[in-house]
Formats: structure tokens, sequence, C-alpha cells
């Protein structure tokens, strides 16, 4: 196995492991704060797993949209916003009402949310074979494109807003214009120059 794949999955199981352990803590606070305010030994199991949950499904959505050159929208951000502000909440509401009492459990959920994050970051990275280090050639801008054949209608749509929006100087508008008028990404946008300047949008 070639160095670089070593490399990947020690720092795969090096995330996964503090997700576990914190994943752990972050459940029995987040269960002893539901307990004190009154709910059932089940509600109060249920509660943080929804939570964590939460902040997976919102961050796959994510990952999902940016392998299609889309932001994600504004409710999977805000799940995922909310989701962590109410998991770091918790842990720090059955603190020690001291300064390091509350860093301490603050810890697990900040060390959580990283950790699953650092993990979403390198599913995208190496998800994609053409991205994995062996010895093909890189793919070009045009053949990732090509891999995203649903998309291609809005892509043509942006290549004839292109054409329709020259700059003053008769230049075509950069992949980040193209993109922000269809919000889009700046990388989705340059996708679509790309392809366009190749003659395959039509």
């Amino acid at each position: 196995m070639r160095p670089d794949c070593w490399i990947r999955l020690t720092t795969t199981a090096s995330v996964l492991l503090v997700a576990l352990i914190a994943a752990v803590v972050s459940f029995r606070h987040m269960h002893e704060l539901a307990l004190l305010h009154g709910e059932d030994p089940l509600a109060a199991a249920l509660i943080p797993l929804a939570v964590d949950g939460t902040i997976v499904a919102a961050s796959i959505s994510l990952l999902l949209a940016s392998r299609y050159g889309s932001r994600g929208g504004v409710l999977p951000w805000s799940l995922l916003i909310i989701a962590s502000l109410a998991s770091l909440g918790a842990n720090v509401a059955v603190a020690e009402p001291s300064l390091i009492g509350r860093v301490i459990a603050a810890w697990p959920s900040f060390a959580l949310i990283g950790a699953y994050e650092m993990l979403i970051s390198q599913i995208r990275r190496f998800a994609n074979p053409h991205n994995s280090g062996d010895d093909a050639e890189p793919e070009t801008l045009t053949v990732q494109l090509r891999r995203r054949a649903p998309d291609r209608t809005l892509q043509q749509h942006a290549w004839r807003w292109a054409q329709d929006n020259l700059l003053p100087g008769g230049e075509l508008p950069g992949g980040e214009a193209i993109a922000e008028a269809f919000e889009r990404s700046a990388r989705w946008g340059r996708l679509a120059k790309e392809a366009g300047l190749a003659g395959e949008l039509g």
C-alpha cells in the first residue's frame, strides 16, 4: 500500500476514534441535562441522538451538494449550526460553574463536531477515485463536468448567459460571475465555462 494510502487510513481511523470518544461523553452530558429537566429516561436517551443525528444528516447533505457544485442551501447549513450550538450548549450547561469546568465540558462536543467535519472532508477529497493519488492522469475540468451529466441543462443555460453578458472588452464573464448568476459554487461556474469553451454545451 502506498504511503499516502496509509496516511489517509491512519487519519480516518484517528478521526473516527476521536469522534467515538467525544460522542460517548457528549451523549452522557446531554442525557444528564435532559433528566435534570424532567424528561423520562427514554426521551433523555433519544434527545442526544436527535441532536447529533441532525449534525450528521446536515453534514451529509452538504457533502452531497458540494459534489454537484452546489453550496447546499440555507436549510442544511442552518440545521448544522443550530444542532452544533445545541450540543455545545447542553454540554456547557451541566458543567461545574467555573471557567475550567465549562471548557472541559464543552470539549467533547467541540471535538465531536470538529472530528466529524474532518471525516466528511476526508470523504469529500478521496471518495472520487480520480482524486485518490493513483497513476492515472488527473481529470480536466471538462471531464469532471461530463461526469455531472444531470446538471448539463443548467450548465447550457449558464453558457448562453455568459455569451449574452460579455464584459466591456468582449471577454466572457469569469467562472465566479457565472456561478453567482446561477447561485452555484465558483467551481461549478468554472466547469461550465470550460465545457462551453470546449464546445460541449452547444
